[in-house]
């Protein structure tokens, strides 16, 4: 199994990332960016958590040490947790079209989305890594897999707060009255 868990996941994996890499191109222009060193402050944990579930070895106390036992039937869930999660991600980025960014912008003619996911979460890609993360590590089932969640948790908590910010700023109220209604991560909760 751990063969197949690592062909399967690594697949799902790289076939959401070739989708991404690929509809990336058809943007609109970028009238603003974050600033680097903000970006590394979550690109570069983001990092860390993908090296931490894709290497086969660790040398770190713990973290190899499995805490969940491989199972079959945990082995599926984990996968259709995995592939639910990135297609969460696909629905959302298609749904923002060119307003899309991998990193904090604003755009030309930025528009403001609240149909598809984003009609329940205002921050559906990363409620969807957060879901395929989480499958990912469950199925690793040890304290990398751990750590890679909390590393993404909090690159994408940090990321978040970020666009509020500037959603706010260039929306307004008509971004302010979407908060109140539709929560950031998971529906009616958070």
């Amino acid at each position: 199994m751990h063969y197949f868990y690592q062909y399967l996941f690594l697949a799902l994996w790289i076939i959401w990332a070739l989708y991404w890499w690929i509809s990336a191109g058809d943007v609109k222009q970028t009238v603003w960016r974050e600033p680097l060193i903000s970006r590394l402050l979550h690109i570069v944990p983001l990092a860390i958590a993908s090296i931490l579930l894709w290497m086969p070895e660790l040398p770190v106390l713990g973290l190899n040490w499995r805490l969940i036992p491989a199972t079959a039937p945990l082995f599926w869930v984990c996968a259709a947790l995995t592939a639910s999660g990135l297609l969460i991600c696909v629905w959302a980025r298609r749904v923002l079209g060119r307003n899309w960014s991998g990193t904090v912008t604003l755009k030309a003619d930025h528009e403001l989305i609240t149909g598809g996911p984003y009609a329940y979460v205002r921050h559906p890609i990363y409620t969807g890594l957060l879901l395929a993360f989480f499958g990912s590590a469950l199925a690793r089932g040890d304290g990398r897999g751990l750590l890679a969640l909390l590393l993404v948790t909090l690159a994408l908590w940090r990321k978040l707060r970020i666009e509020e910010r500037g959603m706010r700023s260039q929306f307004g109220s008509a971004y302010s009255d979407y908060a109140e209604r539709v929560a950031a991560l998971i529906p009616f909760l958070l």
